[in-house]
């Protein structure tokens, strides 16, 4: 099944999305966590086979929210496309590169990424998404993939300078609005096995920047599974970001990076189109609190 979250009225509301129309499941459906378990996902299931053809309206005209009201843990590979580790100057890790997001870095699709106004070095990174189904602790590698609820689109937009000050990366990961992830969330059995082998591309104002597939990833889904619950339990609903191919602005000569007005699309074969325009961060936010 592909499910989204939308508001109407002013109001958080879980949708089944079919080709490009979708269609809200009710007043209390308003969460991805409500199918993350069989019982609910068979729930969900009866009642989109019951909607009448008056519930359905375009994708088009939905506006997104993301799919948890209260995200989980945003667990985030890097260097996991040995092309990309290669154009960044890194040497392929042995050890996944791992590294965590906030929720208050995260957006939903159509929201506008903010270009913070203390750098200019703001990058695209389209990365395939994992959202997790059932949690546990040290996670077999064979039955990881079990676990797995869904995928999703990412764009791990990143502040580079922030990034590289030392060599932690949080700084320029967690950028309030900068983590774009949606809208269309597709269950893993609609899906080749741990996603592998799906085209991914980015595009920036139209112009493709990035474009592979999953099945270069170094690490694959059930490997990251297992690898992250090796040191934390993983709950429901946590989200894994599988990092970025080659392609990125820093790596362009000259650089390329994403400013005010520019539009940016994160593209994933059998899962969809997220897009995100690019504006300035607010001007109330820009001075020193007093």
């Amino acid at each position: 099944m592909r499910f989204a979250v939308i508001v109407e009225g002013g109001e958080r509301r879980l949708a089944i999305v079919e080709n490009d129309s979708f269609a809200a499941l009710g007043p209390h459906w308003t969460d991805l966590s409500a199918v993350l378990d069989p019982k609910g996902l068979a729930e969900a299931r009866a009642l989109a086979a019951g909607l009448p053809p008056t519930a359905w309206q375009p994708l088009s005209s939905a506006v997104f929210a993301l799919p948890f009201a209260r995200p989980g843990k945003v667990v985030c590979l890097g260097l996991n496309y040995r092309a990309h580790a290669q154009e960044g100057g890194y040497a392929v890790p042995d050890y996944p590169a791992i590294f965590l997001r906030t929720a208050t870095s995260l957006l939903a699709a159509g929201a506008p990424i903010v270009a913070p106004h203390v750098s200019e070095k703001l990058d695209f990174e389209a990365e395939l998404l994992v959202v997790m189904g059932r949690g546990g602790r040290y996670i077999p590698e064979a039955k990881a993939l079990s676990h797995v609820f869904g995928y999703s689109c990412f764009n791990d937009a990143s502040v580079r300078d922030f990034q590289r000050k030392t060599h932690q990366w949080t700084p320029g990961k967690n950028f309030d609005g900068t983590g774009a992830l949606g809208p269309v969330i597709v269950t893993a059995d609609e899906l080749p096995e741990g996603a592998s082998g799906l085209r991914i591309s980015c595009r920036l104002n139209g112009q493709t920047v990035q474009d592979a597939t999953t099945a270069d990833m170094m690490v694959s889904v059930a490997r990251a599974v297992a690898t992250i619950s090796e040191f934390m339990t993983l709950e429901p609903g946590d989200l894994i970001a599988m990092g970025t191919p080659q392609g990125v602005g820093h790596a362009r000569t000259p650089p390329l990076w994403m400013k005010p007005g520019d539009a940016v699309e994160v593209e994933i074969e059998g899962i969809g189109i997220l897009r995100n325009p690019i504006e300035a961060e607010p001007a109330d936010l820009c001075s020193p609190a007093e």
